[in-house]
């Protein structure tokens, strides 16, 4: 808004995210002189390695590194953290993979909402992993959209909408890196124009809706009797995270990106064939070539060097 002097004064900001997707859009709004950025909301550290140390989300890193306050709160629910938002009465609060619902009482603090950016065509994929869900069922083309965020599941009305073409060799990390640079100028973009009072929220279609739940480690496992394109699909849309595996002589092995091979059923599924230079696997369909092997405790390495460790006899499976 205009100050005294008729100068427009810069947009007073909180960001809510958590992981490495949501960096790039807290990036661009500390970057942009239009935006001051007040606090950002993200989850509790969490114990990661080993050791179980406690570590900051990516959003609190940079947040932390950019002298901002850093909000944490178990439940964005808590008296605690209510106090404290109203307190810093922002305008907006752009969120990206915040990982909680927001409440209504949360939701009515800032004057213009909370804009949400989520990586998928709305209403399609609505939920926690919407690349993971696009790459393993197959579609052609993703993208992202920002909405006003209310408290339904990714249910708001949508600002504006950018797309993506799925590559053929996509893995989740590597469309969600293009869709979180793509996505994060969206979302500027949209509180711009809020502020602007150039955009009007449309409410999303009830055709066409579908879900895409927090992924497991069940979900990552690699199913062998299915045709091979879906093992491909499963495979890259798991990587990096949470990561395809299946198991080999009772051990849980990681698997990454495979790649379909011509052949027609000359393996049962998951029935493995070690070449000078490869390893192939049995689908109920054609053949796929291992490509990259993590066994229990070690670290990544090329599927032929695992298989000449391993000493793979005639016959032995994925499973």
């Amino acid at each position: 808004m205009p100050d005294e002097n008729g100068a427009l004064s810069p947009v007073r900001l909180v960001f809510a995210g958590t992981p490495e997707a949501a960096v790039p859009a807290l990036r661009e709004l500390l970057d942009s002189p239009r935006h001051e950025v007040l606090a950002a909301v993200t989850r509790p550290d969490a114990a990661a390695g080993r050791g179980r140390t406690l570590v900051r989300s990516p959003v609190g890193a940079l947040a932390d590194a950019a002298g901002l306050e850093v909000l944490t709160p178990r439940r964005p629910s808590e008296p605690e953290f209510l106090d404290r938002l109203r307190a810093l009465a922002p305008e907006c609060c752009p969120v990206v993979a915040y990982g909680a619902l927001v409440p209504r009482v949360a939701l009515d603090v800032p004057a213009h909402g909370w804009v949400n950016l989520h990586f998928s065509l709305l209403p399609a994929w609505r939920g926690a992993a919407p690349v993971q869900a696009a790459i393993r069922h197959g579609d052609e083309f993703t993208g992202a959209c920002t909405f006003a965020l209310e408290e339904g599941l990714d249910t708001g009305p949508v600002y504006g909408c950018l797309t993506e073409p799925i590559r053929p060799t996509d893995t989740a990390g590597q469309l969600l890196d293009r869709l979180a640079d793509a996505g994060a100028d969206l979302l500027v973009s949209t509180v711009d124009c809020i502020e602007d009072g150039l955009v009007v929220s449309v409410p999303q279609p009830p055709d066409g809706v579908s879900h895409a739940p927090k992924l497991t480690p069940g979900d990552a496992h690699v199913d062998f009797t299915a045709p091979a394109f879906a093992v491909d699909r499963l495979v890259r849309a798991m990587t990096p995270d949470p990561g395809a595996w299946a198991t080999f002589r009772g051990d849980r092995i990681k698997l990454g990106p495979v790649t379909v091979e011509g052949e027609q059923h000359p393996l049962a599924p998951g029935e493995l064939r070690v070449g000078r230079h490869d390893v192939v696997a049995g689908t109920a369909t054609a053949t796929v070539r291992l490509d990259e092997v993590r066994p229990p405790g070690r670290n990544p390495m090329h599927a032929a060097d695992w298989a000449r460790g391993a000493r793979i006899e005639p016959g032995e499976r994925l499973a």
